[in-house]
């Protein structure tokens, strides 16, 4: 029977899981995102619907990275020339087409890295921007779920999947549809990909500044703008990077 408890513990275990199956990707992220850090670039993070969550807890948040821009498909509105409407298409996420506009505006470089999270992967514009990213030879690491991409159709053009470009693949541990718990008759409820891929987020964080620790660099951090004197902190960092990091909501 569905219950509280009873999502805690399916999460708890599925959270563990994602931990331990993703620990050597995890690695391999970290090795290809941690040169971009120290070496000055920036980390842009892309997801759309539900997973723009995974991707604001990368990219500009509090303990986390300040070389990091969160990169929305509100964008094309609040920092391009579209006109406001273009936000009400309830499948913009389907379209190809906006996301060359977003790396334009993203300013994104050789010497950068990339993260795009997406539960499916299997989204036009999500593909796209994997596609046009790794065309540009910026590395590209993907969380996803590989149960739920490999069981659906792709809706790009080429066939590909996020999982078919990316340079190294975190695996979500999502089921098919997201949602893990029977409430009657085979219907579930109670999605898990959120959590797991935040976990999967903040451990690439961590991973990437034990590393820059490790060789004794400070790593550029976050404090909470409402801790004393974190915003100046935060500031001061920011202005290193010449104006390319974006802090727009939405």
């Amino acid at each position: 029977m569905i219950s509280p408890d009873l999502f805690v513990t399916t999460a708890l275990d599925s959270l563990r899981e994602v931990a331990t199956t993703n620990a050597s990707a995890i690695q391999a992220a970290a090795s290809l995102l941690h040169p971009v850090i120290a070496s000055g670039g920036i980390i842009h993070a892309f997801g759309t619907g539900h997973s723009q969550a995974a991707a604001m807890e990368f990219a500009g948040r509090a303990g986390g990275l300040i070389p990091t821009n969160r990169i929305s498909l509100s964008d094309i509105v609040l920092r391009g020339q579209a006109a406001p409407s273009a936000l009400s298409d309830p499948l913009l996420e389907r379209r190809p087409d906006v996301v060359g506009e977003l790396l334009e505006l993203a300013d994104v470089r050789p010497g950068d890295g990339f993260v795009i999270i997406s539960n499916s992967g299997t989204n036009a514009s999500i593909v796209e921007m994997a596609r046009l990213v790794v065309e540009r030879g910026v590395p590209l690491i993907a969380v996803t779920s590989t149960r739920h991409s490999n069981a659906v159709p792709t809706i790009h053009a080429s066939g590909q999947r996020l999982l078919d470009v990316a340079d190294v693949v975190l695996d979500n541990g999502a089921p098919l549809g997201d949602a893990m718990l029977d409430y009657g008759g085979g219907k579930l409820a109670c999605g898990i990909s959120s959590m797991t891929s935040a976990m999967l987020m903040q451990m690439l964080t961590a991973e990437i500044i034990a590393r820059m620790v490790a060789d004794g660099t400070e790593p550029p951090v976050y404090v909470s703008a409402n801790m004393p004197d974190g915003h100046e902190h935060n500031l001061e960092i920011e202005i290193r990077y010449g104006g390319r990091l974006h802090r727009i909501a939405g």
